[in-house]
């Protein structure tokens, strides 16, 4: 039996969301209770609207040029602004930052051992995206591997397993709409471990947006033994999405995503935890950045 993404997300939806707890020998806990076969195909659901054979929006403007807001038009080669320093993750010296909840791993990751620059030269709103990793008592957790992915400006997911060493459970004809040229790719996915202040950086793209879904970005956390791994979901305040998506001539021709962040199933009700901070970088790139705190 197929199922699209629109039902997939109503029934998510209905599930409940639980904090992350690490550093017990816990295992990954799959909230969803769902099963979908790799096999299975979207029924009647577009997972984007991919005009080339590469996933990539036509008519996309200059490499280099800003829009009127400011914001940079092109690959992660054009980001000339340098990472930020650990002073963006300040808690003002108070532990008062909440556990971050899981959410579902969904149908669409697998596993791939990209590193910093996960864009593999794909061009939108280049981004730096910045996570920083600590315990309950505010301390950095060094040593850990922090894995991301999230799709393309046409809600279109990367779908290339064949150097992956974990895939089973990928959808592919779900996540990539069968598009030939996400199925030769693995772009918007990568891990690296952080180092003694907890920190990752990756270069990539600001998200897409599929049907039923705000804009997104998954990310799921192991430790140095991979005995415990947790997987959750970041997502992007209505403000920045609408404005990339209405003004960004790689984003524009979808239009402003149809879920805001408030409407969507997998985040709870109070999605303030889930928020990811963002700024624009002094050559227009845009600046994503969180801290994930576990137990």
């Amino acid at each position: 039996m197929s199922i699209s993404r629109r039902d997939l997300i109503k029934t998510i939806g209905a599930l409940s969301v639980v904090n992350i707890v690490t550093g017990c020998g816990e295992k990954e806990t799959d909230t969803s209770g769902l099963s979908i076969e790799p096999s299975g195909e979207p029924s009647g659901e577009p997972s984007g609207e991919p005009s080339s054979e590469t996933g990539e929006p036509v008519d996309t403007g200059e490499d280099g040029d800003t829009t009127a807001d400011g914001w940079l038009i092109g690959g992660t080669a054009l980001i000339t602004a340098a990472y930020p320093d650990d002073s963006i993750f300040d808690n003002g010296g108070n532990c008062e930052v909440n556990l971050t909840g899981s959410t579902t791993k969904g149908p669409c990751y697998f596993q791939d051992s990209t590193g910093e620059d996960i864009s593999e030269g794909y061009k939108g709103l280049p981004m730096l995206l910045c996570l920083r990793l600590i315990d309950s008592n505010c301390d950095p957790l060094a040593n850990h591997t922090v894995e991301v992915w999230h799709c393309d400006a046409n809600g279109v997911y990367s779908g290339d397993t064949s150097e992956s060493a974990d895939s089973d459970n990928f959808a592919p004809g779900f996540c990539t709409g069968d598009d030939e040229g996400a199925l030769r790719s693995s772009w918007y996915r990568g891990q690296l471990v952080t180092d003694a202040n907890g920190r990752v950086n990756f270069k990539s793209c600001f998200p897409g947006w599929y049907p039923g879904r705000t804009i997104h970005i998954h990310f799921a956390v192991s430790d140095a033994n991979r005995s415990s791994r947790i997987v959750s979901q970041f997502g992007f305040a209505d403000t920045i999405a609408t404005e990339v998506y209405t003004t960004h001539p790689m984003y524009s021709h979808r239009g402003d995503q149809d879920t805001p962040l408030d409407r969507d199933g997998v985040f709870p009700s109070n999605t303030e935890t889930f928020v990811m901070e963002t700024q624009q970088n002094s050559d227009g790139s845009i600046l994503a950045f969180h801290t994930i705190q576990v137990s």
